[in-house]
């Protein structure tokens, strides 16, 4: 057997890719030279490293089932072993007999525990028959309801629904993006595949992964963010209209404003550009942060925000050399920020384990939401109340976390209305249905779950092969779409039968 440095550092990249550590693995991937590397990714099974550790695992739990003198051990004495557990343990040679271990051996049963420590990972204790009863009332997806979309080679990082048909595109780490156009009954052809060459002038360095995707208002075009600084722009029958070069790194984020005329885009170094659509030339760049710019987003036509690793949060204008305006008060980088229906309030999260609230209005934030105990990864307003097509319903935000929670917010006193406990693993995607009374989120241990924003009940539930980086809601809301690391999309119908 022989292990090489390269092999070892190519399964931890893509381990922190399928972990949704994309920040990470650009960084890892850049030191470590994975790229440059002979290893056909292609090849790679998703879950490899841990597969490997599973089975060494397995391997030092063999050898601590044998004892000193050669003796199998009794199957109450053999230690269950952590990967900790299994670092740390005792060579066969330190190890007592079989005999010793009968003579000291101690067992510490339930009741022996003080009742105060028997806790969930959480740290608080379970409240079993809360989550026993909404489990019981979740109804699962019959197969005759979902559509798994097969085509990609790698992770699929990103999905998103045209705002105006039933087309789905999906970004994947395999350097392409996938036109699926599904029918009533979701049925679908071969996709039509974006492939993502080398383009002239950007950087050879980086993998061409799509990371960011997102359809123009009217479904006309499609732009892609990729790491290699690239973005490109695609007719909605997957024509390759433009190539928008000058990103010295990956993109991390993309949007158009709502009038079509524009797109921002902000990556690793530390900028955000404006593209004019029509010449496919720079607008303007922006380059107010110190480290890199992580999301953005469009407040209106010609101003937006973008936030970064440097934990501020900067609004820009079209024209303007300085920010408009700059928020500060994260404690670490910022992950996400998003305007609310209305364009009035801005909300961020971060790896400090909170989400903020922010006006134009003042400089400090008017809510600090700071409830949830792991890194925030995402957020999401609710399609409701003032600058919505639900005006009449309020107005909620959702942020999804590294502690297994979602949390849904009451926007106007900034207080926690639901937490919704189900997940084992970091949340990486939420997002709201059209008509907001339903929150689908979705995690690395495999589940997507559907839950009302009225009550916190869980309605609907799906169990997928493999870990889910992103779901997303058709604009009718009957279809439900969700990206795994498995290297395929998965399709929900919601329609009765």
């Amino acid at each position: 057997m022989s292990i090489t440095s390269d092999e070892v550092n190519f399964l931890i990249y893509r381990y922190l890719l399928e972990s949704g550590f994309q920040h990470t693995a650009f960084t890892f991937g850049l030191e470590s030279h994975v790229h440059q590397t002979s290893i056909n990714g292609t090849l790679v099974p998703p879950g490899a490293l841990i597969t490997v550790i599973q089975k060494g695992l397995q391997y030092v739990e063999a050898e601590a089932s044998i004892a000193e003198d050669g003796s199998l051990l009794d199957e109450k004495d053999i230690p269950h072993l952590s990967l900790v557990d299994a670092v740390m343990h005792a060579p066969l040679s330190t190890r007592p007999s079989k005999t010793k271990m009968e003579s000291t051996a101690s067992l510490q049963t339930a009741s022996d525990v003080p009742e105060d420590t028997r806790k969930n990972d959480g740290g608080e204790p379970m409240d079993v028959e809360r989550h026993m009863s909404s489990a019981a009332a979740a109804v699962d997806f019959h197969p005759s309801k979902v559509s798994i979309l097969q085509g990609h080679q790698s992770e699929v990082f990103t999905c998103a629904w045209s705002p105006t048909g039933d087309t789905l595109v999906s970004g994947s780490g395999d350097s392409t993006a996938c036109l699926w156009k599904l029918t009533q009954d979701g049925s679908h052809d071969q996709p039509i595949v974006l492939p993502h060459e080398p383009v002239g002038g950007a950087s050879q360095e980086f993998s061409r992964d799509v990371t960011t995707v997102h359809w123009n208002l009217d479904g006309t075009l499609l732009a892609t963010g990729s790491y290699d600084g690239v973005a490109r722009l695609w007719t909605s029958e997957g024509e390759l209209k433009t190539s928008l070069v000058h990103h010295t790194g990956p993109i991390f984020a993309l949007k158009w404003n709502a009038k079509g005329n524009y797109i921002v885009t902000g990556g690793v170094d530390k900028t955000a550009v404006v593209w004019d659509v029509q010449s496919g030339e720079v607008k303007q760049q922006f380059s107010h942060h110190k480290a890199p710019t992580l999301d953005v987003d469009w407040q209106n036509n010609s101003s937006f925000a973008s936030c970064s690793t440097d934990k501020l949060i900067h609004v820009c204008r079209l024209g303007a050399d300085r920010p408009i305006r700059t928020f500060q008060g994260h404690k670490n980088g910022v992950n996400a920020i998003k305007w609310d229906p209305s364009a009035t309030l801005l909300a961020s999260c971060s790896d400090d384990h909170t989400a903020k609230i922010w006006s134009m209005k003042q400089e400090s934030w008017l809510h600090n939401l700071h409830e949830h105990s792991g890194d925030i990864y995402t957020l999401q307003w609710s399609p409701t109340g003032p600058g919505s097509s639900n005006p009449s319903a309020n107005l909620m935000l959702a942020t999804a976390s590294f502690d297994s929670t979602v949390k849904l917010w009451e926007v106007e006193k900034g207080t926690c209305v639901h937490t919704l406990h189900r997940h084992q693993e970091p949340v990486y995607s939420i997002v709201f249905s059209p008509d907001g009374k339903l929150v689908a989120s979705g995690s690395f241990d495999k589940w997507l779950y559907i839950w009302s924003t009225q009550d916190g009940s869980l309605v609907r539930q799906y169990k997928g092969a493999s870990g889910i980086f992103e779901v997303c809601w058709n604009k009718d809301g009957h279809r439900l779409a969700a990206s795994f690391s498995n290297n395929t999309v998965c399709v929900l119908d919601l329609r009765c039968n």
